[in-house]
């Protein structure tokens, strides 16, 4: 899905972020079987990712987040090192809302 979801992102002429993406899938992978494979094997997306905390303060669970705060920690540590260990620049969005994130990414992208 990561591979399909790259190409249809291809014909795009600005900026394209995804949620979820190869990288994560194999770092589930890894925690759940161990197999370390898949890691080395992925298309290179741009060098720098954002990543956004868990935040306590606004976490909640519902139909598309369906794990407790510690277990999205748990995952959000695993997904730091492995973007670091892969080479990316992982850059930490600031815990301020939505508008100012915007404007932090974009600032990031300049």
């Amino acid at each position: 899905m990561a591979s399909q979801d790259r190409e249809d992102a291809a014909a795009s002429d600005g900026w394209v972020f995804f949620d979820r993406g190869f990288v994560d899938a194999a770092v589930a992978l890894r925690h759940a079987t161990g197999e370390t494979a898949l890691l080395d094997q992925h298309e290179r997306y741009q060098a720098m990712v954002f990543l956004a905390p868990p935040w306590r303060e606004i976490y909640g669970l519902d139909n598309e987040r369906r794990y407790s705060l510690d277990a999205a920690i748990a995952e959000y540590d695993r997904l730091r090192v492995a973007y670091g260990e892969l080479g990316y620049e992982t850059v930490i969005l600031p815990k301020v809302g939505v508008g100012e994130r915007a404007d932090f990414v974009l600032r990031c992208l300049r």
